[in-house]
């Protein structure tokens, strides 16, 4: 009985020995999954939607009430030939989401979303006149084609937020930072710290099958006795 136990006891240490590298494992592949995951659906949307920005945020009120600040587009890239234009009044022209970089003196970073009032060809190029439905003019320059990323076909409301407050709070790095230290932490603790959860429950059982195999031994002996004293 005695070599039983003990070979159950080194098969169970054996077996316990590989657990804190199973955690660290199973660890590592659920934060690549996640990590990887996420630039494997957003490629995945580029591809669909024929862009290389298929989600924008709106950073501004220019296209209020129609598209609010912190709204979060979905983008498609469109052929500038099936582009639809409208006019000032009748505001039925595309909503487009374009790079103003450079295009006039004060043109912001962050790409524009406005509707197209007008549009022309020129040299075999289209350009384009966009106006924000809130503004009182158009914006100062045409847009070519080349620069535009492409045409709103859905929005979801106030999801965009998450990221304006993070940018403009400037938390986004530090909450990067904070996240891969508390990752490396967990991963850390697991591979040495583990080892300490796992030897008190070595420690347990090690009691347990002792009183277990005295209980026995125990036993056989009273039995013993009563058969001789019979």
């Amino acid at each position: 009985m005695e070599k039983n136990i003990e070979k159950s006891s080194n098969k169970e240490n054996e077996e316990e020995k590989g657990l804190p590298i199973k955690k660290v494992l199973i660890s590592v592949i659920l934060i690549f999954t996640a990590f990887f995951g996420s630039f494997i659906i957003y490629f995945s949307m580029q591809v669909g939607l024929n862009t290389e920005s298929p989600m924008v945020v709106v950073v501004s009120g220019s296209m209020e009430p129609t598209i609010l600040k912190g709204d979060l587009l979905i983008v498609k890239g469109e052929d500038p030939n099936n582009i639809k234009s409208g006019s000032i009044q009748n505001k039925t022209g595309d909503v487009i989401v374009y790079d103003a970089r450079g295009l006039w003196a004060s043109a912001p970073n962050d790409p524009i979303v406005h509707r197209i009032v007008d549009k022309r060809l020129e040299n075999g190029t289209w350009y384009f006149l966009t106006k924000g439905d809130a503004n009182l003019s158009p914006d100062p320059a045409w847009v070519p084609e080349n620069r535009i990323i492409g045409v709103v076909v859905g929005r979801i409301p106030l999801l965009g937020w998450v990221k304006i407050f993070l940018t403009e709070s400037n938390l986004l790095i530090p909450i990067i930072v904070i996240l891969s230290v508390l990752i490396i932490i967990s991963i850390v603790y697991d591979i040495f710290y583990a080892e300490e959860e796992e030897k008190t429950q070595k420690k347990d059982k090690n009691t347990q099958r002792i009183r277990e195999y005295n209980y026995a031994a125990n036993s056989a002996q009273k039995s013993e006795e009563e058969d001789n004293l019979s």
